[in-house]
This record gives C-alpha cells, sequence and structure tokens, in this order.
C-alpha cells in the first residue's frame, strides 16, 4: 500500500478495552495546514484516537499514517513530526516559565544556547516573557496553557494533537487560545488534531469536523455542511400591521406564523438561492417586512441530533456535502 499523502491517514482503526469496543474501523484523512475537530459525547472514544495515533497507545487493527510515517513502523519518526498538549498542563510547577521551556528543548538534544533562544521566541509569542521569569504558581489557568502550547513547540512539529485543550479555560483565555491556534495553521503551516467539549470551539476554528459516537465516526464535513444534515432552518419576516402578515402568509402558502409577534417562519436552509427567491416572491407581491432574521441550526443542533439515539438519527444517508454512515456500534 502506498504512503497517504494527507498529514493524517487512517484506515481501519479498531480498539477495544476487554469487551468494550471503543473504535469501530474509523477512517480519516486530514490535509496539512488545515484545523480538523473530532467531537463526540464523553466514553465517545476520542482520548483513545488521540493516544494511538500520538503513539501513547496501540491499535488493535488497522493502519495511519502521519506525517508521512506509518504509525506502527516508524513509531520514533511519528514522535518527531508531532507535539501532543492534553487537557491539563503538563509543566513542572518548581520552575519558572522560562525553565521549564529550557527544559523541553534539552530533551530535545538542543544545545544550551538554542535552547534559550527558543524559549525566548515562544514566551514572546505567547505573551509570556512579562512572566518567563516567575514560580508557574503565579500563574493563571490560562498562562499555564499557553505555556503548555509552548513548551509542545520547543521542537517544531508538523501536525499538533491537543486533546480539549481549552477545558477549564475563562472565556478570555479561551478566545486568546483561539488565536494562537489558528495563527499555528495559518503562519506557521501546522496541522491541528482538535478534541473539544466547546462546539463553538470546533466552529470557529475547524476546517473539517468528524462526529464520532460509540466508537464510530457517524459524519463528516466541514461545519456548514454539518449544519445542513439538520432541518429546522428559517427566515423570520416581522411585519407592523395584522394585513401585511396576512398577504405575506398567502403570498407564501406558509403558515408558520405568530399572531402576538406578527412573525412568519419560512422554511429555509439560509443560502443565497433560497433567500433571494424568497425576496422576489415578496417583491412580487409588494411586501415589504420590517424585519427578516435568518435562523439556522448550529452546531449544537447538528450534535444533539446526530447523537440522541431515541430519534433513531441518523439513518445510513451518503450526503455529496457530508459523509453520514450508519450508527451501530456496540458502545
Amino acid at each position: 500500500m502506498s504512503t497517504p499523502s494527507s498529514a493524517i491517514a487512517v484506515r481501519g482503526l479498531r480498539k477495544s478495552f476487554k469487551d468494550k469496543l471503543v473504535l469501530d474501523d474509523i477512517d480519516l484523512d486530514i490535509e496539512e495546514g488545515t484545523v480538523f475537530s473530532l467531537l463526540g459525547p464523553n466514553g465517545a472514544g476520542k482520548t483513545t484516537a488521540v493516544r494511538i495515533l500520538s503513539t501513547l497507545s496501540k491499535p488493535d487493527a488497522g493502519q495511519a499514517w502521519i506525517a508521512g510515517k506509518n504509525l506502527a513502523r516508524e513509531p520514533d519518526a511519528v514522535r518527531a513530526a508531532i507535539g501532543v498538549t492534553g487537557q491539563f498542563a503538563a509543566v513542572d510547577a518548581l520552575l519558572t516559565g522560562f525553565e521549564n521551556l529550557v527544559l523541553i528543548g534539552k530533551l530535545h538534544h538542543l544545545g544550551k544556547r538554542e535552547s534559550r533562544q527558543r524559549a525566548t521566541d515562544l514566551l514572546e509569542k505567547f505573551d509570556l516573557t512579562e512572566a518567563a521569569g516567575k514560580s508557574l504558581a503565579t500563574y493563571s489557568g490560562g498562562m499555564r496553557r499557553r505555556l503548555d502550547l509552548a513548551m509542545t513547540l520547543v521542537g517544531k512539529p508538523r501536525i499538533m494533537f491537543l486533546d480539549e485543550p481549552t477545558t477549564g479555560l475563562d472565556p478570555r483565555s479561551r478566545r486568546t487560545m483561539w488565536q494562537i491556534i489558528h495563527d499555528l495553521v495559518n503562519q506557521d503551516g501546522v496541522t491541528i488534531f482538535l478534541t473539544t467539549q466547546y462546539l463553538e470551539e470546533a466552529d470557529r476554528l475547524a476546517d473539517r469536523i468528524a462526529v464520532l459516537d460509540q466508537g464510530r465516526l457517524i459524519a463528516e464535513g466541514t461545519p456548514a455542511e454539518l449544519k445542513q444534515l439538520v432541518p429546522g432552518g428559517h427566515v423570520s419576516l416581522r411585519f407592523t400591521e395584522t394585513a401585511e402578515l396576512d398577504l405575506a402568509a398567502r403570498t407564501l402558502g406558509t403558515t408558520g406564523r405568530d399572531e402576538e409577534e406578527l412573525t412568519l417562519q419560512v422554511p429555509s436552509d439560509g443560502g443565497v438561492r433560497s433567500l433571494r427567491s424568497l425576496l422576489d416572491q415578496l417583491n412580487r407581491a409588494d411586501i415589504e417586512p420590517a424585519e427578516l432574521t435568518v435562523h439556522t441550526p448550529d452546531l449544537d443542533d447538528v450534535f444533539l441530533a446526530l447523537t440522541d439515539h431515541s430519534t433513531g438519527f441518523p439513518a445510513a444517508v451518503h450526503s455529496p456535502a457530508a459523509s453520514i454512515t450508519e450508527n451501530g456500534a456496540d458502545r
């Protein structure tokens, strides 16, 4: 089998713990210089996938290539190409920020001068220069997380696995981390494999998203593509008079109306073509709403729909926008 050209390529990955199937025949292709986000409920297998792909655990079956290196045959080469940041900062609280980075430089076999220069550069990049000589006991959670990410970058990895890197951070610190991740991809060309429990985070950062549930990938696509899988999108039209509301309802043939708010809901995917068609209908009937608002499903809606087993969704569907497979795993 030829080596895939993707930054990360996975074929038929499987992993069980005793009689519990955690990963069931996983296939992935992640392009270089992109952010890929793996979503799923707690216990879905996200961290297990990260541990396997970062050489910390072995799969029961399947193959993977990381930065063109075979995971099973070339684990040392894979480790040289990647960086891993987990949910909790892996820093030494007895050292200063500068000392932590220098220590990691030595572990990467950098010379003393290069380790110190790399530490200085990364402290500046992550806005930690003023805290460089301070004990980590004085660092906030966000500062520790930034330092943890800086430590991961000492070895200049081409691919980074970020396993819920913003867990426990306040909104301001989380947004700072988002900007850092964005810059790593767009300025440094790093490929990011991100797991997160914050759907807004995946929506803001990811080029592509996959949903993992009960060990299987049940959907994959861009954020926009995944949102199209869930019904419920509509355009809300608000009027100032009941007569206008009645005319619009007759013209558009819809009954989704609110008499008190004088609003009309028209089913729509929110796309330019459907909006243009709606506006054309209103113009031909000389109807001018006071307000028009587009409502589209967000990733929360997608996630809940895909992982709610009581609804029977998703069915075995294949869409040109996003791929879905039948959810039939045992865990």
